[in-house]
């Protein structure tokens, strides 16, 4: 077996916690997954220069479906603004 080396994965000095917050993604309930790849579909169609229709329709339901999950504790507020920046390009405050 090769030696490989590890992963440079840089962590907050304050919380101990990786950088990349990709972990706040993990373990989210299947509705929110589905509403998470419209909206990254839509993006997509978006910044390539396309029109989505239903981009306002995703968005608002993906919108919905954050508040949902934080409100029934099913992420964590963490998360849920984790997502909101990521996905729906919020910014705290807006």
């Amino acid at each position: 077996m090769d030696y490989k080396e590890p992963l440079d994965v840089g962590y907050d000095a304050q919380t101990g916690l990786p950088q990349d917050k990709a972990y706040l993604e993990c373990g989210l309930p299947p509705y929110l997954q589905t509403s998470l790849k419209h909206m990254m579909d839509s993006w997509r169609i978006i910044d390539s220069g396309g029109r989505d229709l239903r981009w306002d329709l995703y968005w608002c339901e993906l919108n919905a479906d954050i508040n949902c999950a934080e409100v029934d504790q099913d992420i964590s507020p963490e998360q849920a603004w984790y997502l909101r920046e990521k996905y729906l390009r919020m910014e705290r405050g807006d």
